[in-house]
């Protein structure tokens, strides 16, 4: 097809064995349309046999598309072209629907956008609703390895496209080792990716605002099926999207919320394997949806809960009238002032502590904290982290083993009083569970850059939302720590812009952690009433 401005935009298009007229269902994405996100949906032909023309397209300047690739800036144009493209092929009954993940999700956004009347719905699945705080940047840190790493594989398909077997060489080289350590790789054989652009704009300014879905999407109305992991590094986003369009839509918003990373989805995540029911049912759950709201047909989706939750360690799924957002219980951090230095130390308590206590976190760049698993390391997931807990730059606090289940849905936060010896200092915060064996596994976790570094105040740390169950005889933990490296850059301390700072010049930070009666550091945890398995997707 040609866009308005008369740039061709290629595409393949899957159709019924069958005469009729039928709904379209469109994919627009940058890796080469050959591949159509079979890394986590069925391949197209399936959802043509089912009744439905799919039309898979590169979008501008990426796969054989003409045109300069500019990543999210020219895809609500090319989008609504795209989809009047589409309405009218033959065959076409004008009935439009969208589905795909990632940047996949985010060509949906954009596309709805348009208020295009032939699209009739969405399926965006892990996205970004504001650019800055739910993709490139966490709690004011830059999203180091998985920025890196996209810009790494969009620069890569680039040189390719353009013949440049040198370039190409060194980027796919780089992609297979990401080069943590030497970032300027990037400046000198893609000096024209946007990576560049969001370390400069390094502070939610008119920049992300203009090309954020947030702002684009104010007056648009649709039916959404919205899906996200608890170990995808975009959940945020996705659950961003999902509540302010169903505070406000007159449509069904559903959301359906896997133990998933970005990808694949499927039963084993990191070390853990979430069994037979953590295998995907987002193909038959959007032929569902597509069936309701692009044929008519009654599926019986109205009668279901609009959200479905993953419920770790039960290892079923629970459905929910609404996303859970009460029940916040606090767990107070106490201490003998020696967190660091021994595990058993630390506390979480749900009584107010009698006295106060200072814990110290001597932060070197040297050997910063290594990330591992969670929603923004690569690889992301459940892994065991006792190793990490034992290091003394490393706060641990542990409740006592419990005794009864606990079943946490929902947001986790940590505030924290917190100063430091530098004008800036970064804090992760890593809820676990801790079996009586000793072994410790990640569950949600969060990270801030602080800025009025030398100032004691409160920090609020926003973890990834979730739903797990806690067994009885088991533990929860909180860990804290000033580095999560290479998930996010290391804090060199010195304030403002931490990333044009050479590496040479960062400083060891003195962080101290203020907990007790005069400075109620706290854990807040989504703790539910019950649990349900619900089957029979």
């Amino acid at each position: 097809m040609l866009t308005r401005d008369g740039v061709r935009l290629d595409a393949d298009i899957y159709r019924p064995d069958t005469e009729g007229e039928f709904p379209v269902l469109l994919m627009r994405q940058p890796y080469g349309r050959a591949i159509a996100s079979t890394v986590v949906y069925a391949h197209p032909t399936w959802y043509a046999a089912h009744g439905y023309i799919v039309v898979v397209q590169d979008v501008r300047g990426r796969g054989s598309s003409e045109g300069e690739f500019k990543a999210f800036s020219q895809e609500i144009n090319d989008g609504e072209d795209t989809i009047n493209w589409v309405a009218n092929l033959p065959g076409s009954n004008g009935n439009v629907g969208m589905y795909g993940f990632s940047y996949q999700g985010m060509t949906q956004l954009y596309a709805a956008a348009s208020k295009h009347p032939a699209l009739k719905t969405i399926c965006p699945a892990m996205v970004g609703y504001d650019l800055y705080t739910d993709w490139a940047y966490e709690g004011g840190a830059f999203c180091y390895q998985t920025n890196l790493a996209w810009a790494i594989q969009l620069a890569t398909e680039t040189a390719k496209r353009q013949g440049d077997e040198r370039v190409y060489q060194a980027l796919f080289t780089a992609s297979r080792n990401l080069p943590i350590h030497n970032p300027e790789l990037l400046k000198t054989f893609a000096p024209e990716s946007f990576y560049h652009e969001w370390l400069h704009h390094y502070q939610p300014d008119g920049y992300w605002e203009n090309i954020s879905p947030r702002k684009l999407l104010q007056d648009v109305d649709l039916p959404m099926f919205h899906v996200g992991g608890w170990f995808d590094t975009y959940l945020r986003g996705t659950l961003n999207l999902y509540r302010d369009m169903a505070a406000r839509s007159r449509y069904r918003q559903q959301i359906l919320v896997g133990p998933w990373a970005h990808l694949p989805w499927g039963r084993k995540v990191g070390e853990v394997d979430f069994g037979e029911q953590a295998m995907s049912p987002v193909d038959k759950m959007q032929l569902c949806w597509f069936e309701q709201y692009l044929k008519g047909v009654n599926t019986g989706l109205f009668e279901t809960p609009p959200v479905w939750l993953f419920e770790m360690g039960t290892n079923f799924w629970q459905g929910f009238s609404s996303f859970p957002s009460e029940n916040q219980k606090t767990f107070y951090l106490s201490s003998s002032g020696l967190a660091g230095m021994r595990e058993d130390e630390g506390k979480l308590t749900i009584f107010l502590p009698d006295s106060s206590t200072s814990d110290v976190i001597v932060h070197d760049p040297w050997r910063p904290v290594l990330a591992l698993g969670g929603h923004a390391a690569i690889p992301a997931g459940v892994f065991e982290r006792s190793h990490l807990d034992c290091r003394s730059d490393v706060l641990t606090y542990t409740t006592e083993p419990l005794k009864a289940d606990y079943y946490l849905a929902g947001e986790v936060a940590v505030e924290v009083y917190a100063s430091a010896d530098h004008p800036s200092f970064d804090i992760c915060a890593v809820v676990s569970e801790l079996l009586p064996d000793g072994r410790v596994y990640n569950i949600t976790q969060g990270y801030v850059n602080c800025q009025d570094g030398t100032t004691n105040m409160a920090r609020k740390i926003s973890l990834q939302s979730t739903c797990v169950r806690i067994a009885k005889g088991h533990a929860l933990r909180l860990s804290l720590s000033a580095s999560c490296f290479p998930a996010y850059g290391v804090n060199p301390g010195k304030g403002g812009n931490c990333h044009g700072v050479r590496g040479m010049d960062a400083q060891v930070i003195t962080l101290t952690v203020n907990s007790g009666k005069n400075s109620l550091s706290r854990l807040l945890l989504p703790i539910v009433a019950f649990s349900e398995e619900v089957q029979g997707f």
